[in-house]
């Protein structure tokens, strides 16, 4: 229906009864009501007819094109009144479903003739993936005030929800200043570390022994070292588990929502940094890969292909992933894993296949966390039932805690960190490698 009654039409309605109960219900009492009511009827007709059409009106939609997800984002409807009068609108507007409303998604707004009005309200997506708005509805007044008319626009349209963009642009920022000086300082090269030869000088106590130039040495009669810079364009790969534990939620994420935002908050680093990011996201198979290119269009590839991944309810299969990187990388690389471990089966696999990454590549495992087993730990056991739980989640912690240290032992990197801080300490890691020029 494109129209409601108004509680003017109702309340005139009524006076109709009244006078029928004031004429004691006679026949003429009777008559008069029904003409009276016709009248009332023919008259919301016409006021209907006379109401302005949805031509003398526009609706637009503003949002971006990209939603963050676990961040508000704005939409904006926008309204347009070309009629000759002042209206005052009811705006309603269809979000997606999935999303979570934070404001109100109706709105008032009164809108003179030839003018126009915006209204704002704010979503908030708790997961990645592609999400469709539906129309927008006006309900006004008519001119006699006997009906609202309702219209309808299309403005049906799709909108894809990212990894918190946001976010990554902060550790962007972030690692900018942890290595650019201060502003009005000269900016410095960092010597005596990184791979790539930049000049040779006088040795002085402190420099390895290693980055000593001997026909150096013996042309000047003095001891004399090389010094390094970091090098660029050096590879990045993230090899994303999307397996069954991933599935996990730490608070209103999954730990395979953090450990997307944590690989789009490396590649915008390594980016920044002139470095080459690439991708391979796994489960039983390989879900999606990117191979390592730099820039911030590869930034834009990555976005496309971290959006709709989602976790499965299976097993991921560690040799699979390993082959398929050994196969098309043969760059050395630093191979970001981001995974999740509780029993020694899973960890034994790893290991197994991390090992044969060593010593062409340099692998980095990060497990996330789960803070629940840490405080479950620490806490005070009320019955034998806890004691129970307490010990269970004390052996995988510590079976956590084993892998990791034998993959230390196998000559690669290893960390376990709590979700909350996943980002931040893989982005220190990256810087800490390029800076110590481990690749």
């Amino acid at each position: 229906m494109r129209f409601v009654f108004t509680r003017r039409f109702f309340l005139l309605l009524a006076l109709g009864l009244v006078l029928l109960s004031l004429g004691w219900f006679t026949w003429q009492a009777i008559y008069l009501t029904v003409v009276y009511d016709l009248g009332l009827i023919a008259a919301a007709a016409a006021d209907y007819l006379r109401s302005e059409k949805s031509n003398a009106f526009r609706v637009e939609r503003e949002m971006e094109d990209r939603f963050a997800i676990g961040a508000e984002n704005e939409v904006t409807i926008r309204v347009a009144n070309h009629a000759r009068r002042k209206i005052s609108f009811i705006v309603k507007d269809e979000y997606p479903s999935e999303m979570e409303l934070v404001t109100p998604r109706e709105a008032q707004l009164s809108i003179p003739g030839g003018r126009s009005r915006a209204w704002t309200y704010n979503l908030l997506p708790t997961a990645r993936g592609k999400y469709s708005f539906g129309n927008t509805q006006l309900r006004f007044r008519t001119r006699l005030g006997l009906l609202f008319h309702q219209l309808t626009f299309a403005s049906a349209t799709d909108v894809k929800v990212y990894p918190d963009i946001r976010e990554a642009r902060k550790h962007e920022i972030y690692a900018h200043r942890n290595r650019r000086p201060d502003p009005g300082l000269r900016r410095m090269r960092v010597r005596g570390q990184g791979r790539e030869f930049e000049s040779l000088r006088e040795f002085v106590m402190g420099d390895e022994i290693r980055h000593i130039s001997w026909p150096a040495t013996a042309r000047r009669g003095k001891v004399i070292t090389r010094q390094y810079t970091i090098e660029r364009s050096q590879n990045i790969v993230v090899l994303l588990d999307t397996g069954r534990l991933m599935t996990a939620r730490i608070g209103n994420l999954t730990k395979l929502d953090h450990a997307v935002n944590a690989t789009l908050a490396i590649a915008y680093v390594a980016a920044a940094g002139g470095d080459n990011v690439g991708l391979v996201a796994f489960s039983r198979r390989i879900v999606s890969y990117l191979p390592p290119r730099r820039g911030h269009d590869q930034i834009n590839r990555l976005m496309e292909a971290l959006y709709s991944l989602e976790p499965q309810m299976i097993e991921p299969s560690y040799r699979r992933a390993f082959n398929f990187f050994s196969a098309n990388c043969h760059r050395r690389s630093l191979v970001v894993i981001l995974t999740d471990l509780v029993d020694r089966d899973a960890s034994a696999e790893l290991l197994a296949n991390t090992s044969q990454l060593v010593p062409r590549h340099l692998p980095l495992i990060i497990t996330i966390g789960d803070t629940d087993l840490r405080e479950m730990v620490r806490a005070q056991p009320a019955s034998s039932g806890d004691v129970y739980r307490q010990a269970v989640a004390e052996e995988i912690l510590h079976q956590r805690e084993e892998a990791l240290m034998r993959i230390r032992h196998a000559g690669g990197l290893a960390l376990d960190v709590p979700a909350g801080r996943l980002s931040l300490e893989l982005v220190n890691k990256y810087l800490e490698v390029k800076e110590r020029g481990l690749l």
